[in-house]
């Protein structure tokens, strides 16, 4: 047994202590710890007999369904390491992941084989080793999960998994065009559930509603903590968000616990049914509200609507984990804020360019310094440097620390932009606008959206005689880029209109301003 317990081995526990509790559901079915664990360990036998070794990657494209849990499982058991795919991708971004982990099995969903199709016939996956999710009928070139799955042992994997190990490769929205693989290993995400469960008290009484993308690190930290903790996951097994669904699953389930991102909770507060529904929630604790900055009045609304609970927010990110926290009893008199930093995490540093820590009120980026960060970037060590400066990391956010010690962001990652929840990187859609032949050049922004928080822009020069419209561009971005990437609205402007500092570099954020202000 390793000093920490992988996920795998917490699994294994809780099979033993609690056989026949519900540890996971979802719309659909549900399983007991003791079904969920052997379910766990065929796919990890059935996964290894397929010829995969410790340490290989198994790509996974699929909605939310009770199937994630096994998989991440498995993972955790057999050595594996689990790369997530986004099931918002298109065909080119998906072969771009399959490519640079090295993927060495793909299991997807049969609703999703569409995208897998668009990559051509050189997918870069071995042919004998595609897993397809559901479907009454097994293409050819596939193997069916529940086929492997019942032609395998229930036995425990004789794998040895070390703490250091890597679990989880996940894909981060990358600055340069290209995504980033973020290496999660077994010992940083024991130690960011037991942080949640303190964090957040949760008990073995308590359950979870997971309601965000399970590819995403926030369903992913928290079906870890709630395993942990033998409480219940319950999974939202739905593409789309429906405000008035997700709260009768919290009552029906008796989930204690939910996150969401601020478009979720405005949807739920745009709903006359949903507001009903939401303040007859007795069994309803704790609600947290992350992944996108969230405004004062909506926060507001909110704790109106489910008053028998407190809210929390949280700032962190795939790389770093838990960094800050702000608590129920701080929401109102830290309004702005993002808390301070989680328990078991250092003191923040705010730096300048030069590196030195700046005075309280002054801007700085922020670098944490956790024992749950991740383990770098996958094959990029450059990448990889430029995140720590010795043992804190940085993500590029900018922050200022106010009085109490709390920390209240300026900039996401310099430019990101936070659609719904998504991360969006306007270099990777430039990228791919580019390359357009009626483009000349191109910049794109995050405008304020009521529903969606922002909404991806684009600034577009055209190539004289290019008779480049609007709608023909959108138009052409279809199936080049995720829905959430593709932009909403578009501005064709002259060369002169884009501004740009000495170096050239577009000033992403004096083009915003300009727009906002047009209106």
């Amino acid at each position: 047994m390793s000093p920490i317990l992988t996920l795998g081995e917490a699994l294994r526990a809780q099979a033993r202590l609690q056989p026949e509790r519900i540890g996971a559901r979802d719309l659909d079915r549900a399983m007991s710890f003791a079904l969920w664990n052997a379910r766990a360990c065929r796919l990890a036998n059935a996964l290894t007999g397929l010829g995969l070794a410790r340490g290989d990657r198994v790509a996974v494209l699929a909605h939310n369904r009770i199937e994630w849990v096994e998989i991440y499982a498995a993972a955790a058991k057999a050595g594996l390491v689990a790369v997530p795919v986004n099931f918002r991708l298109v065909g080119p971004e998906i072969r771009y992941i399959l490519e640079d982990s090295g993927a060495a099995a793909l299991i997807a969903e049969d609703v999703l084989l569409g995208a897998v199709e668009a990559i051509g016939a050189d997918l870069p996956v071995p042919r004998d080793r595609l897993v397809l999710l559901g479907g009454a009928r097994v293409p050819a070139g596939w193997r069916g999960y529940e086929d492997l799955l019942a032609a395998a042992a229930e036995t425990e994997p004789a794998v040895p998994v070390a703490p250091g190990d890597p679990w989880c490769l996940m894909y981060t929205s990358g600055t340069t065009g290209n995504p980033k693989g973020a290496i999660r290993g077994h010992r940083g995400m024991a130690m960011l559930a037991l942080m949640t469960e303190v964090e957040f008290g949760l008990r073995r009484r308590d359950g979870a509603l997971l309601v965000m993308p399970m590819c995403h690190a926030n369903s992913l930290n928290f079906f870890s903590a709630f395993l942990y903790a033998g409480a219940p996951v319950n999974i939202l097994s739905r593409a789309s968000f429906d405000p008035e669904l997700c709260l009768r699953t919290l009552a029906e389930t008796g989930a204690s616990f939910t996150s969401l991102v601020p478009t979720h909770y405005q949807m739920m507060l745009d709903s006359t049914a949903a507001r009903a529904r939401a303040g007859a929630l007795d069994r309803v604790e704790k609600l947290l509200i992350s992944s996108a900055p969230a405004r004062i009045e909506t926060k507001r609304a909110v704790m109106a609507m489910f008053p028998r609970s407190g809210l929390f927010e949280l700032y962190g990110s795939t790389e770093a984990g838990w960094v800050t926290m702000l608590h129920p009893e701080e929401q109102f008199d830290h309004a702005g804020s993002v808390g301070r930093e989680v328990v078991g995490s250092a003191p923040v540093r705010l730096l300048d360019e030069a590196g030195e820590e700046v005075p309280d009120g002054m801007p700085g980026e922020l670098y944490s310094c956790g024992p749950y960060a991740f383990d770098g970037y996958w094959n990029l060590p450059g990448k990889t440097a430029e995140a720590f400066r010795s043992d804190y990391l940085t993500v590029g956010d900018v922050a200022v620390r106010e009085a109490g010690g709390y920390i209240r962001l300026l900039d996401r990652k310099k430019n990101m932009i936070i659609t719904g929840g998504e991360n969006v990187y306007p270099t990777e859609v430039e990228t791919v606008l580019a390359t357009h032949p009626g483009v000349r050049d191109v910049a794109v922004i995050g405008l304020p959206d009521a529903r969606w928080g922002e909404r991806v822009h684009a600034v577009v020069v055209p190539r004289d005689g290019a008779g480049l419209t609007e709608d023909a561009l959108l138009d052409w971005c279809r199936g080049r880029m995720a829905g959430h990437k593709r932009p909403r609205g578009m501005s064709l402007v002259a060369p002169d209109d884009i501004p740009r500092n000495a170096t050239g570099k577009v000033l992403h954020r004096v083009l915003r301003e300009r727009l906002v202000q047009q209106g």
